[in-house]
């Protein structure tokens, strides 16, 4: 990794992002937000922390379920207050896959189900849907910070505060470099 400091938050349901951070799954399967700009939307930055966004019916709608799930119920944006952040992703790889059979066979590696995730694919005009293979990493602990205004609306990146000092010296992570390799090797097979 490297040493450059970052303030870049990706949002995603706070259950996605416990997914991601205890390593149950390594993708990011996204179609956009409404406020991603006139080129719609990119993985624009090549690591970013997993900023948590809530609605109460998100459990409905995964196949996996965080072991806490309390922990992750908290207050819509207009009445939050707080943000907590626990994991660091790493972009390692990203696709534009507009075949839903390749979608579909991605399924076995992820925590949606699949009429979401089908949902998403067809949104708009062009089906597809934008795959991101990351890597991701405990913090040493827990970040929180103030919620503002800004980190609102229905967008995907958001400028954080500026980090914890040291934050990166002891980042654990979700998954061990086999684990992981074994997962990218699935990616890929299906996606190439």
């Amino acid at each position: 990794m490297s040493d450059t400091a970052t303030n870049i938050g990706f949002k995603e349901w706070a259950n996605v992002c416990e997914a991601l951070g205890t390593g149950a799954m390594s993708l990011i399967l996204r179609k956009g937000g409404i406020h991603e700009g006139r080129g719609g939307f990119e993985f624009k930055h090549l690591e970013f922390f997993l900023f948590p966004t809530w609605f109460h019916t998100q459990g409905e709608k995964l196949t996996w379920q965080a072991p806490d799930p309390d922990r992750f119920v908290f207050p819509p944006e207009e009445g939050r207050t707080t943000v907590d952040v626990d994991y660091f992703a790493e972009l390692v790889e990203v696709w534009r896959v507009t075949e839903w059979e390749k979608v579909a066979a991605l399924a076995p590696l992820h925590v949606w189900h699949e009429d979401v995730i089908k949902e998403r694919f067809v949104y708009d005009e062009e089906s597809c849907l934008h795959v991101a293979l990351v890597r991701t990493w405990r913090l040493p602990a827990r970040w929180s910070f103030p919620y503002s205004k800004s980190y609102g609306g229905c967008r995907s990146w958001i400028n954080l505060p500026e980090p914890p000092a040291g934050w990166r010296a002891a980042l654990k992570p979700a998954v061990s470099d086999a684990a992981f390799e074994e997962t990218a090797t699935a990616v890929r097979s299906i996606l190439a």
